[in-house]
């Protein structure tokens, strides 16, 4: 047998190649991965085919070419093109395989199976091109041996190209330098075990030899090799990088879409969405002759919780609600926020108004006595207005616009229950539009004005103050009571402003009184929860009344009970301020809310006003209406607070409160409110009868 022997520099060489085609594998199967165009993945894979195959022949090429014997070597170009396009074949067939969407165990093993078996076609193909003669001897066991480290290679090849596809993954560069190491060891391993059984007989004669250095050839061999290897990973990369930006692009321009279509506190559809399909909606319950209904809904009381509580708070409980009230509804309903507190849910395919009632009532029973699992202690109810089509409206903004009407309208009639849309709500959805733009220029052209309903004190018939009423009189609308248009003016924020006019026309007034020659008098006014959520609320007042040149002691704020409680700490903080300004502080309507001993004590008000409906019950409800009323007397007195009663309308009432030691009275037995020049007639009176 001829001695044989090895370029250690071509072997490493050979190495080198053999890693470089192993990670060129890898990558590519990353890349093709992501790939979703047909023809694109179909160019990539014949691409990517040429570039492992190139390389993987290579590998085995320059090792044959560091293969030396003492006779001139060479080989047939017809037959090495052959092993080189096994090689790609192979290659092609190797990506096609760790590509597909499912890889099962046994398209695995049948793929290394056939891809083993490539390979090792490919090298013994590569060895026939040497032509020799006689033939080359082979032993039987390192053949078998490298036919099984082919397959065995493949099979791992496979498995590992499968495995790290995913471009995704946790340090996906440094896993796959591993694997190509271990990858390039194996296909090596392959070549050298076959290398291992090969005999040349004494006087062979290689029938290809002759021509070209084989040093050159390795050397253009493998620089031809890593060129293509080197621009297939460049191409790859910029690729990623291209597919990888415009992945990016896709994305964002997917969340901008997304941010278009939905509340971004809630996660709900918004405003453009619902009326996207309602309008769906309307095209096909024409078409079906269907049904569907809209229910307006807004929250009772949150405004103040939203003021008093601060933002954030309100935002937790209107992300709560959101998640409550698509628990409420069927599945197949559309929940929305409008904006605010407004909520809508679309309710298709029903068959008569009682459906839309149904819906209604589950989400208020269930709002009311529901088990939650968000933990949120805060418990909202929502006001619910219906809309039917096509009874109530053909179009979208018809439907919401008579939801709404019927929404206001269940506020109206005592909140927390729900309303169909009649055709006179309307009317009544007209008039508060019209209120609230004649309180927009009321202001600036007269139409408020303040009366004064004056106050007795209890133990006789002298005045002890008065209350500043507002009046609203419009050239169209009339004369319009507080009753009607500061509820008005509380939904739509126009009471803050409305409520710092009171203060300084109340000042203006005093001093005018004052002018005349009038004795002092303190006069009362409300406070709405609207203007207590102000921060700055005291320090604007106190502005004022410096500014009008009225003394602090002259002015009483009314806080009714049911705000005061509702946060109490904070009430206490501002009656504080107040108190440190020198203003009185009255808390208004006591024994309608749910007052808590411990802070009626902290709050240490100047004055305790009994609801008329206690009044009331002095005449009605017998002996236990006086019983309740002499009781809060007694716990005010205890409390260094004066109290006052409010609705005194019959001499029965007066005397059973003179009775009991009330400190003032106030009511139409005594006094109606007056306009300022009837008020200042009454001081007059009072001097006069002095």
């Amino acid at each position: 047998m001829l001695i044989s022997s090895y370029n250690l520099w071509l072997v490493a060489t050979s190495f080198v190649v053999a890693l470089l085609a192993s990670y060129t594998a890898l990558d590519l199967t990353g890349r093709i991965l992501r790939v979703g165009s047909p023809m694109l993945r179909h160019a990539w894979l014949a691409g990517g085919a040429v570039a492992m195959g190139v390389g993987i022949w290579s590998m085995h090429f320059i090792a044959m070419l560091a293969y030396s014997l003492p006779i001139p070597l060479g080989y047939d170009f017809a037959i090495t093109g052959l092993s080189l396009a096994l090689a790609i074949v192979v290659s092609y067939f190797a990506l096609f395989v760790t590509t597909r969407k499912v890889l099962t165990t046994p398209h695995l093993l049948c793929g290394g199976l056939l891809m083993g078996l490539g390979i090792a076609g490919m090298h013994y193909t590569g060895m026939a091109a040497m032509k020799m003669d006689p033939a080359i001897h082979y032993q039987t066991g390192w053949y078998a041996a490298s036919i099984v480290i082919a397959i065995g290679a493949a099979t791992a090849a496979l498995w590992i190209a499968r495995t790290l596809r995913d471009e995704d993954q946790h340090n996906v560069f440094g896993k796959r330098c591993a694997a190509a190491l271990i990858m390039a060891i194996a296909i090596s391993g392959m070549h050298y075990s076959g290398m291992q059984g090969v005999g040349f007989p004494a006087g062979s004669i290689c029938g290809a030899a002759g021509g070209v250095d084989s040093h050159w050839l390795a050397a253009v061999v493998t620089l031809f090799s890593l060129a293509v290897i080197a621009l297939t990973l460049i191409l790859s990369r910029l690729d990623a990088r291209a597919a990888t930006l415009m992945g990016a692009v896709s994305r964002l321009n997917g969340q901008i879409v997304r941010l278009a279509t939905i509340d971004t506190l809630t996660g709900l559809p918004n405003r453009k969405t619902l009326k996207e399909r309602i309008e769906r909606a309307i095209d096909q319950s024409r078409r079906r002759s269907g049904m569907f209904a809209i229910l307006f809904m807004d929250l009772d009381g949150f405004k103040t919780i939203n003021d008093s509580l601060g933002h954030s708070a309100g935002d937790e409980v209107l992300a709560s609600f959101a998640q409550r009230l698509q628990l409420c509804v069927r599945s197949s309903d559309t929940v929305a926020r409008l904006g605010g507190d407004e909520f809508v849910v679309l309710s298709e395919n029903l068959t008569s108004h009682d459906d839309a009632g149904k819906i209604a009532e589950t989400v208020l029973e269930r709002m009311r006595k529901g088990v939650w699992t968000d933990n949120q202690p805060l418990q909202v109810m929502p006001s619910i207005g219906i809309a039917l089509f096509p009874q109530d409206g053909e179009t979208v903004d018809e439907l919401l616009k008579n939801a709404d009407a019927a929404m206001y309208e269940a506020k109206r009639g005592g909140r927390s229950t729900y309303r169909f849309f009649e055709a006179k709500m309307n009317e009544a959805a007209t008039r508060t539009l019209n209120i609230q733009n004649a309180m927009h220029d009321a202001m600036t052209k007269g139409y408020f004005s303040l009366h004064f309903q004056p106050k007795f004190r209890g133990d006789g018939d002298e005045l002890a103050g008065a209350e500043a009423l507002i009046r609203l009189n419009h050239p169209q609308l009339g004369l319009l009571g507080p009753l009607e248009f500061i509820p008005i003016a509380e939904r739509s924020g126009q009471i803050v402003q409305i409520g710092y006019w009171v203060v300084r026309e109340t000042c203006r007034q005093i001093r005018r009184w004052a002018a005349d020659g009038l004795p002092q008098v303190k006069v009362a006014i409300n406070l709405s929860p609207r203007q207590l959520s102000q921060p700055k609320l005291v320090s604007k007042i106190l502005e004022i009344v410096k500014a009008e040149g009225v003394a602090c002691e002259q002015i009483m704020f009314e806080i009714t009970e049911t705000v005061a409680m509702t946060d109490a700490q904070r009430t206490t903080e501002m009656i504080r301020e107040f108190q440190a300004c020198g203003f009185e502080i009255a808390i208004d309507d006591f024994g309608t809310g749910y007052s808590s001993l411990a802070y009626l004590q902290r709050f240490r008000v100047k004055q305790l006003k009994i609801d008329r409906f206690f009044t009331n019950g002095l005449d009605s409800g017998g002996p236990g209406g006086a019983a309740i009323v002499s009781a809060i007397i007694a716990l005010a007195h205890s409390l260094d607070m004066d109290v006052v009663a409010e609705g005194v309308e019959t001499a029965t009432q007066r005397d059973k409160l003179k009775e009991m030691a009330c400190d003032e009275l106030q009511g139409f037995l005594l006094a109606r409110p007056l306009t300022a020049d009837a008020f200042a007639d009454l001081l007059k009176e009072r001097i006069e009868a002095a």
